[in-house]
């Protein structure tokens, strides 16, 4: 019999096996050219757009924010509406000292994200 996976797992398999093209053009379309920008460091939402149609690709810090993203947005998504987890990246959590999943992304607190992300379907 085949072992089942965690929400958590798959999750991690999804971002690591997925194309950064397809991780990007997901994320443009759940979360917003903008807010996808600013979560990967850029400045210029339409580069987003363009590592999305495959006319560039994102330098390693970048592609390293929108997959940990992606793989959160993924975990989520296991339990939540997709307007539940694009409010959850936007909102201060208090588990990351007020501050939100898309800013901690963008400074490079994955980790501190993930175990967030576990703790709101924990219900914490």
């Amino acid at each position: 019999m085949p072992q089942l996976r965690s929400a958590p797992q798959d999750a991690h398999r999804k971002a690591v096996e997925s194309t950064i093209q397809d991780v990007v053009g997901y994320m443009q379309e759940v979360l917003g050219q903008k807010l996808v920008a600013y979560i990967a460091g850029v400045s210029d939402p339409r580069t987003v757009g363009r590592w999305a149609a495959g006319e560039r690709t994102p330098r390693a810090e970048h592609e390293q924010r929108l997959r940990c993203a992606y793989q959160t947005f993924q975990l989520l998504l296991a339990e939540e509406s997709p307007h539940t987890v694009r409010a959850w990246f936007l909102g201060l959590n208090p588990q990351l000292d007020d501050q939100s999943p898309a800013q901690s992304i963008r400074d490079g607190a994955f980790r501190d994200v993930l175990v967030a992300a576990k703790a709101f379907l924990a219900g914490g």
